[in-house]
């Protein structure tokens, strides 16, 4: 007598087979940033030390608090703003500057810190590709990094606004002319706009430098550095002109003339301490010839530094 055996449904087997395929396509990505956090703390060690920094440096400047909320009425309103604005500022520009140093000294041991501790032979053991390995690490200085950088931001300044507060109404003054004419929220979406500025802009030192990553021996910093200084002196020794040092200076620091209108309308420079949201250039910025140029260098770098990955072994 034949026996009918009872097999698993087809469906039920398509379904787990579909599942975890599913599941694999999607959370590399999001795995391999995590690792990318779990092992490189100063990542969000080192900004928030410096929002700490911010804030010990605020507390001590509310001494003279009351002192610059009682002169305010001297001023004009663009100076009061101004006035109230400016520690709040240098908050965010501290924060900034700390995400970008962060980011360069990261770019640079990305690839190159796991070649080193041979870390990469087992990484690469696991079904993660050399394209979702290489991403998830260009996503700390162009993503991560600058995302909480606007986070840290936001909570430092809100401190910072809730500690005027307190101090004002513990001397007897009311705060309504620091809640009136402190323009936080306009800032707050500056520094979003600055910071995501900064990013693109900046996109193609830190590709270059998680390349020269994968590829350096040793001394990753100096054959990072070493290979622009040369060109600039060449040129500079054998022309007589300066025009690969100029574009290195303009992709450092030229973002702020195509992102912003530094000047407002009677033509007088804008204070750096507060740029109204009317001084955004958005439309100039992205249809920069100089951006798209920089993001088609980035993406060069971001290739060859998948290919370095792939075919460098362990130092």
């Amino acid at each position: 007598m034949n026996t009918q055996s009872n097999p698993t449904p087809v469906s039920t087997l398509d379904s787990q087979a579909i599942g975890p395929a599913s599941m694999s396509a999607t959370r590399p990505m999001y795995w391999s940033v995590r690792r990318e956090l779990w092992e490189n703390r100063s990542i969000y060690i080192a900004p928030l030390a410096a929002a700490a920094v911010a804030i010990l440096g605020f507390l001590i400047s509310l001494i003279r608090l009351p002192k610059t909320v009682r002169e305010l009425p001297a001023l004009d309103s663009a100076h009061q703003r101004i006035a109230l604005a400016m520690p709040y500022a240098h908050a965010a520009m501290l924060l900034m500057l700390t995400a970008f140093l962060v980011g360069i000294f990261y770019s640079l041991d990305a690839l190159h810190g796991e070649r080193r501790d041979r870390s990469i032979l087992f990484w690469k053991s696991l079904p993660v590709s050399d394209l979702t390995t290489v991403l998830s690490k260009a996503s700390i200085p162009l993503v991560i990094l600058p995302l909480l950088a606007f986070a840290l931001t936001v909570g430092t300044q809100w401190i910072m606004l809730l500690l005027s507060t307190a101090v004002l109404a513990a001397d007897g003054l009311g705060a309504t002319a620091l809640w009136t004419q402190l323009p936080l929220f306009q800032m707050e979406l500056v520094s979003l706009y600055g910071i995501a500025v900064i990013a693109l802009w900046h996109a193609p030192l830190y590709m270059w430098l998680l390349l020269v990553s994968g590829w350096a021996r040793r001394a990753a910093f100096l054959w990072a550095v070493f290979p622009p200084l040369a060109i600039a002196v060449f040129e500079k020794i054998g022309f007589h002109t300066s025009y690969f040092g100029s574009l290195m200076q303009d992709r450092l620091f030229g973002f702020a003339a195509g992102a912003f209108d530094l000047k407002d309308r009677s033509g007088l420079p804008v204070d750096p301490h507060f740029i109204p949201l009317a001084q955004l250039a958005p439309v100039r910025f992205l249809s920069s010839p100089s951006l798209w140029v920089g993001l088609v260098f980035a993406a060069v770098f971001l290739a060859a530094a998948v290919r370095m990955r792939r075919y460098r072994g362990p130092i």
